[in-house]
Order: structure tokens, then sequence, then C-alpha cells
């Protein structure tokens, strides 16, 4: 009984692996972007879960390359020193101070822990900022308020936050020639070298745009974009998003993501995919199913309201 209940078990996972062939024959050679963020960062099991994922991307021809966050451990961080932290349209305002805070645990800590997680699973990582090579050339990013008694918006200075100019993509492909995994902090800096704090969602959009690659996956705290009755929209056209957002179903922290997915998939990307970090095995359920766990948005011309997936 024992030996048949075994050899089910194994026929399933051998089912389950052979399902997922032509998917990997799809994607065999492209290079798909990662914004590795949310809960699937601190969680251990998590953690764990998510390094296999790439490390088995790597090993069946996929080349992944991976932009973190790391908001709550900057802000952990924050707190133990003493410095206040204070936000403006949920960008966190960057002295001098906090940009030293923001370099040493995005640069340093954080990165250099996924590139440990995933050498624990048996991956080639190599941990970059944007920084290291003139990867990312950044901004200032210009943020204006205005109120109805107001005749011109104000300015309002967030300090050392940033927006991309330019992405160098040598320092990335050297990488991925040489069998590595680029780990990536979203750090960037100007044409006279100020460092400046860069949106992850933002940087991964760009990275993903001038590598043309196959696709951007956004890895968040929520199953997707969701409807007004809370249903999971699957699959999207990217003109059906831009009606959801006009017809305000897309809205708050959600926003910002879809807009970068939308970019995306606009500047040629096929698809851009925003999916729950909170699922074990996210990655490999939103690439290798056909069920998938998040929003898939892409370049089809459909005019279906819902598309499926």
């Amino acid at each position: 009984m024992t030996d048949e209940k075994n050899l089910n078990s194994a026929q399933l996972a051998a089912e389950i692996i052979s399902s997922a062939l032509p998917y990997i024959q799809s994607f065999a050679g492209k290079t798909l972007v990662i914004k590795y963020g949310g809960a699937a960062m601190v969680d251990a099991e998590l953690q764990a879960s998510f390094a296999r994922d790439v490390v088995l991307l790597q090993a069946v021809g996929i080349k992944p390359v991976i932009i973190h966050g790391g908001g709550p451990q900057i802000g952990e961080l924050l707190d133990r020193l003493g410095i206040e932290s204070s936000f403006v349209d949920g960008m966190r305002v960057t002295d001098g101070k906090t940009m030293d805070v923001v370099e040493m645990v995005l640069g340093a800590t954080v990165n250099k822990q996924i590139v440990n997680i995933i050498s624990e699973a048996g991956g080639n990582a190599f941990g970059v900022t944007g920084k290291d090579g003139q990867l990312i050339r950044a901004k200032k990013m210009i943020v204006t308020k205005k109120t109805p008694a107001m005749s011109v918006p104000e300015i309002v200075d967030i300090g050392h936050v940033g927006e991309v100019e330019a992405i160098n993509t040598s320092v990335i492909r050297m990488l991925l020639d040489a069998g590595y995994i680029p780990i990536v902090a979203p750090i960037g800096a100007g044409k006279d070298g100020t460092s400046y704090n860069i949106n992850a969602d933002l940087v991964a959009g760009k990275i993903a745009c001038v590598l043309k690659a196959e696709k951007l996956i956004l890895m968040t705290n929520v199953p997707g974009l969701l409807d007004h009755n809370k249903k999971v929209l699957s699959g999207l056209s990217a003109e059906r998003v831009d009606g959801l957002i006009d017809e305000g179903v897309v809205h708050g922290g959600m926003l910002p993501k879809i807009r970068c997915a939308l970019d995306a998939v606009k500047s040629g990307v096929p698809s851009a995919h925003i999916i729950d970090g909170r699922v074990d095995h996210a990655l490999l359920l939103e690439l290798f199913t056909d069920e998938g766990v998040g929003t898939l948005i892409d370049d089809r011309t459909s005019k279906s309201p819902d598309p499926i997936r």
C-alpha cells in the first residue's frame, strides 16, 4: 500500500513537471525581470521558496533579473537610529542621513541577503546597485502640490528621491552572459554623482524595457488587480487597463504598480504580471500554469470586458 501511494505521488509530480514543458520551451533563452518585495522578502519560508523558483528558472534556460525593494527594512533601521521618517504621496522624504541608511540597507544588507539565499538554493547570483558601472543614471524627482487656493503649484522637496533617466544594460548583460543572476538594488546616481533612492517597481519596469525582456513580474502583498466585487482580474489587455484606470477601479497603492506594468507593455514588453508574493512558489505558478496567481497584462487587442488568461 505504501509503495502504491508513493508511486501515485511520484506520478502526480511527473505529470505536473510534464505539464510545465510547453511553458519552459516557450521561455527558454528569454529574459524575465522580477521585482522582489513585500512578504516574500521577510518571511523565511517564502524567501526560500522564491530562491528555489529563481534557481529553477535559470536551470531550465531562462534568464531572471531581480530588482528588490526594502522599505520595511529601511524604516526599521531609521527607527533604531532615531531618524524620523516622513512621506509625501507615499514616497519617503530622503535627506542626507536617510540616504546613507538607504544605501546601507539596500546596497549592503538586503542585496547581500538575497544573493545568499539564492546561493544556498544552488544558484549563481551577483549583487549590484544602480551606482555600480553606472547601471542607473538618475535625476531628482520633482514633486508638486497644488490646492484650489494656489495660483501655481508648489514644488515639494523630498530630497534624494529620484527617477530613472537612463539604464546601462551592459552591466546586466555581462552578468547574464557569465551565468549569473543579477540582483539589483534600486539606487542610482545623478550626473554629478549624487545618490538617489528610486522606487523598485519603476526601476524594474525601465530595465524590462531596455533589456527587451519577455516579461515583467511585480511581486506584491495582494492577490492582483481586483474589480469592484473584490474579484481578481486575471487577464487584461493594455486597452482594458486604461479603461479600468478611467473608471476608478485602479486606485491607491495599486495605481503606480499598474501604471508601471502598463508602461512596460506599451513600450514593447510582451506581458507584465502583478502576482501575490504571499503564495508559496508564486513565480512557478504564474509562469508554468494556466491559472496563475495574479493579474496578467499584455498587448492583446481583445475587446472583451474581462479577457481570460
